[in-house]
């Protein structure tokens, strides 16, 4: 079966959409070799990130094993991740 979604690293709290994926698709994803689901909440396009958990306001955002951002929002577990609730750090220029 084709794999859907993909997490780096075990730290992480998003996983990334191999393929456009539809609300309420349950997505399996592989972390230290155990199986993780998570239902969506909402569609999430290729290339995009949904939260593997739920993450409060000011958290970071886990990627790669790094922190690429605070979630500007509480991220409920299935929702998209992305500029409209995460406050990036990263390339921004404005911030040290």
């Amino acid at each position: 079966m084709p794999q859907n979604a993909l997490v780096v690293n075990k730290k992480d709290n998003v996983a990334t959409a191999l393929r456009g994926l539809e609300s309420g698709d349950s997505v399996r994803v592989e972390v230290e070799n155990r199986a993780v689901e998570v239902v969506l909440s909402q569609s999430i396009p290729f290339g995009h990130k949904f939260a593997l958990k739920d993450i409060d306001c000011g958290e970071p955002i886990i990627k790669y094993g790094e922190k690429i951002g605070l979630a500007s929002l509480k991220i409920t577990r299935g929702e998209h991740v992305h500029l409209h609730n995460v406050e990036g750090f990263r390339g921004r220029g404005d911030k040290k």
